[in-house]
């Protein structure tokens, strides 16, 4: 590396700012004096109703959808991994944000940053607005734009950090504090990209922090959910209440998994990042490629940001190929241990031409701009050997070469 060496990202990284993570991962909520037969493993429960005392009088649950004994026990770890003190799970990522946007009035503003998740860019253009949601997407690399965006009725400002797929930054105590200036607005971060491990955007401000626990949190391809944590009990009580009267709830099975995904993510993140890093130099130095886009590498823009806000990165590299859109599918064809699918954080890894896949329901122009073309490839770096991980790249890209020069 030009700037820092391979000991100092070392040191620096894959360290939490909560030297007590892995036990709170493993012992949060996980207490097995709560069940009855002492369970060390949270049980899944199953239940739709609980029988009450007497009428209006029951033991703390009263209907699966207003709450469940394995839903508390996740919710109550992924609060404390956050750093927070409340956390609400949701059927999806996307019915998160549903329910988010959900405490917004029509006529309301929304400040988005313009690269997000295209769900969550199609969700705000396509389906907010039908509810009368104004929403503003804005580059907010630069804090600037986000401050110029404010409007008086600006209730939501809502941001991705690092962004999907070009892995752009947000400075979130610099952005917070501009929030701050506007009284009843709130700001939202999506930390999908980084999970709780890497990054803690409510102690940078942030009065929301939202994960897709399908991703990182989750970790192993099998479970759809999202969730909030918020140090805030107003915020906690209105969304507690939409998700009881929404009804985006997660089943007993995906809870209890989640909640065992998240037993090992410190050190799943750790091997993320080794990875990461690892194709992120190899890409880097390859002469087949013309840019890759990691916050670890001393060449992305925001290199020193990343430095200062997140304590670790995660397997997410992006990267521009020779050629274009013939090219990046030879590639990714050729590929023995990356399989070709949407979603990422999973401990297999992923590829994807986001352009095509993720991003196709942004309008091509919103997509230029961004930056998101045919030849951007998404890599989804998982736990495998670095090395043959490394080698599996190598011979895909010769092979794409080999092609470009035809």
């Amino acid at each position: 590396m030009d700037s820092m060496s391979n000991d100092v990202i070392s040191d620096k990284f894959g360290r939490s700012e909560d030297e007590h993570f892995a036990t709170k991962a493993i012992h949060e909520g996980q207490d097995p004096a709560q069940w009855t037969h002492r369970a060390v493993v949270p049980p899944i429960c199953p239940a739709t109703t609980f029988q009450q005392f007497a009428p209006a009088k029951d033991a703390g649950f009263v209907y699966g959808r207003s709450g469940n004994p394995t839903r508390n026990c996740l919710e109550t770890c992924l609060a404390a991994l956050e750093g927070g003190k409340y956390a609400l799970s949701f059927a999806s990522g996307l019915a998160t944000t549903l329910s988010i946007t959900h405490l917004l009035s029509s006529g309301d503003h929304v400040i988005c940053f313009d690269d997000v998740y295209g769900g969550t860019n199609r969700y705000f253009r396509t389906c907010a607005s039908k509810m009368g949601v104004e929403v503003s997407f804005v580059d907010a690399t630069d804090p600037v734009n986000v401050k110029k965006a404010f409007r008086n009725n600006t209730k939501i400002v809502w941001m991705e950090t690092p962004t999907n797929p070009t892995m752009k930054l947000v400075d979130i105590r610099a952005v917070s504090e501009i929030v701050r200036e506007h009284p009843g607005a709130l700001m939202v971060v999506d930390n999908t990209f980084m999970s709780s491990y890497f990054q803690r955007p409510l102690s940078l401000g942030a009065d929301i922090v939202m994960h897709s626990l399908t991703k990182y949190m989750n970790g192993h391809s099998d479970v759809v959910m999202g969730a909030i944590m918020t140090n805030r009990s107003d915020i906690w009580e209105r969304l507690a209440y939409l998700q009881n009267s929404l009804g985006c709830i997660p089943s007993p099975f995906d809870c209890f998994m989640v909640n065992r995904g998240l037993k090992t993510l410190h050190v799943r993140m750790e091997k993320h990042m080794q990875n990461g890093l690892a194709v992120a130099r190899f890409l880097e130095a390859h002469p087949h490629v013309d840019k890759v886009l990691h916050p670890g590498l001393p060449s992305h823009p925001q290199h020193e940001l990343a430095v200062r806000q997140c304590t670790g990165f995660s397997g997410m590299v992006s990267f521009y190929i020779k050629g274009g859109l013939q090219e990046a599918e030879e590639f990714i064809s050729n590929l023995k241990l990356f399989t070709l699918a949407e979603s990422l954080g999973c401990v297999e890894s992923l590829v994807e031409i986001p352009s095509v896949m993720t991003h196709a329901s942004l309008p091509k122009e919103h997509r230029e701009l961004l930056g998101i073309s045919d030849n951007l490839i998404r890599l989804s770096v998982g736990l495998e050997s670095t090395n043959d991980l490394l080698q599996d790249i190598e011979q895909a890209l010769k092979k794409a070469e080999e092609l470009n020069k035809k």
